[in-house]
């Protein structure tokens, strides 16, 4: 009997330490945009299906047709490719990926593809959630499946670019 009545007392010790620890919980809106100074853009840092990315791919070498051969890639991928074109510019790099706010659970998942080796660029004036695939001359192929999963897992979870707020998950 006595130790019907220990085990119920700690169950209610236990109980009560619950309620106060979820009560007293300083972390309760830790990642939302409530702590958010005044006039910071929203980050999207939802992680996007391939299904729901939408990307230009920009040739930024000398080679002709890289864009084209790289968009079908990615439509075969099941991304969705909005434009192809050349840039302006020749890029160095392997691929520039240029996005705002609305695109960085998207560019997150494209590093992916260039095994966290392309240059990101976030353009917080950007009102669109379609990221820039720039094609750039160390360029040479994108990542197997395989490949992309475990860039993935290395990669963690999208953050908000410094100076904006990760969007709330509902909105």
């Amino acid at each position: 009997m006595r130790a019907l009545v220990v085990v119920g007392l700690l169950a209610v010790l236990a109980m009560v330490f619950v309620v106060v620890a979820l009560v007293r919980d300083t972390q309760s809106n830790a990642g939302g945009a409530k702590g958010c100074p005044e006039g910071w853009p929203l980050a999207d840092v939802t992680l996007r299906e391939r299904k729901d990315v939408k990307i230009n791919v920009l040739n930024g070498t000398d080679q002709p047709g890289l864009a084209r051969q790289v968009a079908d890639e990615f439509t075969n991928r099941q991304f969705q490719v909005k434009k192809v074109a050349s840039e302006k510019n020749p890029i160095e790099n392997i691929a520039v990926l240029r996005y705002g706010p609305k695109g960085v659970g998207s560019a997150h998942l494209l590093r992916a593809y260039f095994l966290d080796n392309a240059k990101l660029v976030f353009q917080v004036e950007r009102k669109d959630d379609t990221v820039d695939v720039v094609l750039g001359g160390a360029f040479q192929q994108l990542a197997t499946t395989t490949e992309v999963n475990q860039s993935l897992g290395d990669l963690g979870s999208p953050e908000a670019p410094p100076g904006t707020c990760p969007a709330p998950v509902d909105q």
